[in-house]
């Protein structure tokens, strides 16, 4: 610094504030312009090759001389320079510099820092003085900041303008510097400690003194996009502080946080626009989850240190400091969303996961951890319930629905939970909302264009099928309070399915509509409890409301039982709701059901072996009972009159399983139902044969029907009867035969407990009875072996012959097994998280198997023709004709012609073992046949 420079300063620092007031105008350019500077931050690249430790020693009296002018502009000019003139006539000229000196000392300490140690006395002190003049450089911002405070009148920002970016430059770099101390002074951070931690609070309290004149500032409606863009710049300045100081210091980081939010609703109508909202609204996630996840790993240290009741800990003091900023981010992001919402709809995503993240880290998720009961319930204030209020934003924009609604939603095992309790409460918080908000959740997309949404309730009924391990562990929920009853928990399918039919109840009209596509649809896919879930809906739906609207639900599913043709998971699906919902149906309703759907006929069979009679009134029963029996008798006696031909099991297969419905569905049937079905048994038992069973599959299904029927009747049977249903059971489970043959045995077996054999029979009947138990308790299969053993300790209870129990029991082995079941010895004790990770590989096996069942061609075409009876009223057009080739025409007539001819065979050959001749017009009518076949061969010869 020039000798001229020295002597102006060492004169100005004795004048009077009233002299400085008078020499300001002449005084403060000179000190400005000439004693501080630009070129001499251009010197110090001069100075690098000097010296280190001299051009150290240089630098810091550089520095130290215009610290100096600084702190005589601040102090002693600034006071008399007029608000409206502070940003041209000093904050323009001398912040910049100020700033560009901080920053040269900050890059010298990060320079020489590696070189710093105990014994390097000399460069120690230097460093420390750099500290200090750093120190002097925020005491001198602060003292602008505090100018500008004296005035009583609103600043506006274009006077101040250089005053905030300059001193928020600053305060990132020293804060920076503050947070990574540890890592830039490596185990020397004892030698500055202390200048360091007093660097941090000048800055501090700089920050603050900033953000209360900020406060006061003014920018109206009319402002330039200049200084639009000034405010801005500030905000985002704020922002990247922010994400410096969260691990510094708690209050800090809040009043940041609450300044920045402040200002940005201050001037929304200005800033909205040009906000980098993605960022601020990713910060305000990450803060949130940071200190959520900081409150479980506190939470869990005090419960493994045994401090969750001491709440004058200081563990304790800092969870409730850190639960506190959890409620803050979370309550501010909420805010925040609902005054910018429509400038976050491109991250709803984010919202999603972050409501996922949350949610699973309580109760009742599988990866939720096990907190203190006080701590729990902090947390839940702090996160879990202002997650409701998040929700609530977020309902109104279709890009959040189209998210939570995407129909291959990908989540990891974890947050499945999270997502169908997400839909859970959607579906309570939709009935406080307009009209379009419902349709956006309820109807699903309606166009091609549209981002493909799935409706709320298929969803939700997905989601659930996805819980496969939560719904098996099983996870429970807190249930509805009734009657001044205590609350109790409830299972994930109770909890579901009450705020489903809460939902229903107040489901306007005009979306039952879709409500009924998506009870068909869940009901229609392989998983059967969440068609069980389906089915209490509909139920509950039939129930709530009109007994037209139970008919009409009932005729639509009597309808797609006798679409679905096959045997399938479909047909048990929809089956078991027909069962409950005639339940629910009027009297004269059942009757019209009837009349509908005659069980006379034997297309209408399948539709009548899914109703018990019970639930009938006494006409619709009897009416029922009279037909099916009927047509049962009728399909029995065209068998046997037919010479029990295999083309023909299958009628009588279906009036067999309509008939055992009939007679299982109630508890005392009909004397005359009772008789008429003893006589259909008794007929069949004599026509069963053990090596016809053994080889055709169809006769395989007879026999269950048969066993099924017998084990209901078991008390009406002849003795003889039983024998040769023992007999040819017998024979049949001696070799290996299919599981649900098995288990109709096990039915039969079970029942003969209540029948005494006298002793002219006991000999024949009890010798099977025992061993058949003994083979079937043998049994490997797991599924088999457990109703065995249920079979087997039902008629040990009942039965009079107690020989038969200690008879069946021959093998050691398998008597053990019987005596653990009936004193319910448990084995070996699974602990719970080897019993989770069992149940979590089961799931993925289980949801294999189900999309396999799904795959599969036959139940699709199941599931085309129920979804074909639902959506068209009308018949189907007919389908297009496919050209076939002329060769695949010749061999399709020629197959029909063999396998007619085949069956003229048959039936010829079995009238002439019989009685009956054939009738006289054959012999002609098989020569015009022969003749026809002539003709075709000579047309066919080559010429």
């Amino acid at each position: 610094m020039s000798q001229t420079n020295t002597s102006l300063l060492d004169q100005v620092v004795q004048w009077s504030q009233e002299t400085c007031r008078q020499r300001l105008k002449s005084v403060l350019p000179e000190l400005t312009i000439s004693s501080f500077p630009g070129n001499i931050f251009a010197l110090m690249s001069v100075w690098i090759f000097l010296d280190s430790l001299n051009a150290l020693h240089h630098k810091s009296e550089s520095w130290d001389d215009h610290i100096r002018i600084l702190r005589i502009i601040t102090d002693m000019f600034l006071p008399h320079i007029h608000l409206s003139e502070l940003e041209d006539e000093c904050f323009s000229k001398i912040l910049p510099k100020a700033v560009t000196m901080f920053d040269s000392m900050m890059k010298e300490i990060m320079d020489q820092v590696g070189e710093l140690s105990s014994q390097n006395t000399e460069l120690c002190a230097l460093l420390r003085s750099i500290l200090q003049a750093m120190v002097q450089i925020i005491d001198a911002l602060s003292s602008c900041v505090r100018h500008i405070g004296t005035f009583e009148e609103t600043p506006d920002l274009d006077f101040i303008r250089s005053l905030p970016t300059c001193i928020l430059k600053v305060l990132k770099e020293t804060f920076h510097h503050c947070k990574e101390s540890e890592v830039v002074y490596c185990g020397r951070l004892s030698l500055v400690a202390d200048l360091l931690q007093g660097l941090f609070k000048e800055a501090y309290s700089l920050q603050k003194g900033l953000l209360e004149l900020l406060d006061r500032t003014h920018l109206d409606s009319n402002a330039s996009e200049e200084e639009v863009s000034y405010m801005v710049t500030v905000i985002h300045s704020l922002l990247d502080i922010c994400s410096i100081i969260s691990d510094l210091d708690i209050a800090l980081h809040a009043n940041t946080w609450k300044f920045l939010i402040k200002q940005s609703l201050k001037y929304q109508s200005l800033v909205e626009e040009h906000l980098h909202h993605k960022e601020i609204s990713n910060s305000l996630c990450d803060n949130l989850l940071a200190s959520f996840n900081s409150c479980l790993e506190l939470a869990e240290q005090m419960k493994h240190a045994g401090l969750q009741e001491a709440t004058q800990s200081p563990e304790y003091k800092l969870f409730q400091k850190t639960a506190k900023m959890c409620r803050f981010f979370a309550n501010t992001l909420v805010h925040y969303l609902k005054e910018f919402k429509y400038f976050l709809t491109k991250f709803c995503s984010c919202f999603h996961r972050l409501y996922l993240q949350i949610i699973c880290k309580f109760p009742p998720s599988l990866c939720a951890p096990t907190l203190p009961l006080a701590q729990s319930e902090e947390l839940k204030a702090a996160a879990l319930i202002p997650m409701d209020a998040l929700l609530l934003q977020l309902l109104p924009l279709r890009p959040f629905a189209e998210v939570i609604l995407q129909k291959d939603l990908c989540l990891s095992p974890e947050h499945e939970l999270p997502h169908c309790l997400l839909l859970v409460n959607v579906l309570g918080q939709l009935s406080s909302q307009p009209e379009e908000v419902l349709k956006l959740w309820y109807t699903g997309s309606q166009f091609s264009e549209e981002t493909l949404r799935l409706p709320l309730y298929q969803a939700l009924f997905t989601s659930f099928r996805r819980c496969n391990t939560e719904r098996q562990v099983p996870v429970l929920l807190p249930g509805v309070m009734m009657k001044g009853q205590a609350q109790v928990n409830v299972s994930l399918h109770q909890h579901i399915c009450v705020q489903l039919c809460a939902n229903v109840a107040a489901l306007p009209p005009a979306y039952f509509p879709v409500l009924e596509c998506c009870f068909v649809d869940a009901l229609l896919q392989a998983d059967t409890q969440t068609a069980l879930l389906a089915t209490d809906v509909w139920c509950f739906t039939a129930r709530y409301g009109t007994a037209e609207l139970c008919l009409h639900h009932v005729v639509l599913i009597a309808q797609l039982v006798k679409a679905c043709t096959a045997e399938c998971y479909q047909s048990f699906h929809l089956g078991l709701l027909l069962k409950r919902m005639v339940f629910l149906m009027t009297p004269i309703h059942q009757m019209e059901l009837v009349t509908r759907f005659p069980p006379s006929e034997v297309e209408n069979l399948p539709l009548w072996r899914r109703v018990l009679p019970r639930a009938l009134s006494n006409d619709a029963r009897h009416s029922v009972e009279t037909d099916i029996i009927g047509l049962t008798q009728k399909a029995v006696n065209d068998w046997q009159s037919g010479g029990y031909k295999l083309g023909q099991v299958n009628k009588v297969n279906m009036a067999l399983a309509s008939l055992s419905a009939v007679v299982g569905g109630q508890s005392s049937p009909g004397e005359q139902c009772v008789l008429s079905t003893l006589q259909i048994i008794t007929q069949l038992w004599s026509r069963m044969s053990p090596e016809q069973v053994k080889t055709h599959p169809v006769l395989q299904c007879t026999l269950r029907l048969l066993l099924s029927l017998s084990a209901a009747l078991v008390k009406n049977l002849e003795h003889q009867v039983i024998l040769q249903a023992l007999s040819c059971v017998e024979m049949v489970v001696s070799q290996k035969c299919a599981d649900q043959l098995q288990l109709a045995a096990l039915e039969f077996l079970s029942s003969l407990g209540k029948v005494f054999f006298p002793p002219d029979s006991q000999n024949q009947i009890l010798p099977r009875l025992s061993g058949l138990f003994g083979v079937l308790l043998s049994d490997k299969s797991w599924l088999l072996h457990q109703h065995a053993l249920e079979a087997f300790s039902h008629f040990a209870e009942v039965t009079s012959h107690e020989e038969v129990i200690s008879q069946s029991l021959c093998e050691e082995k398998t008597k053990t097994k019987v005596v653990n079941y009936l004193s319910k010895t448990v084995n070996a004790q699974e602990d719970v998280e080897s019993r989770l990770q069992r149940l979590k590989l089961q799931t993925a096996v289980i949801e294999q198997h189900n999309e396999r069942l799904e795959n599969n061609k036959e139940e699709n075409s199941c599931n085309k023709e129920v979804t074909q009876a639902v959506v068209d009223p009308e018949p189907c057009p007919k389908r297009a004709r496919q050209e076939t080739s002329a060769e695949e025409e010749y061999s399709r007539y020629i197959q029909t012609a063999e396998s007619a001819l085949k069956a003229l065979q048959a039936l010829i050959e079995g009238k002439a073992n019989s009685a009956a001749p054939p009738p006289q017009w054959l012999e002609s009518r098989l020569q015009e046949l022969q003749t026809l076949i002539t003709s075709f061969r000579t047309s066919t010869e080559p010429s």
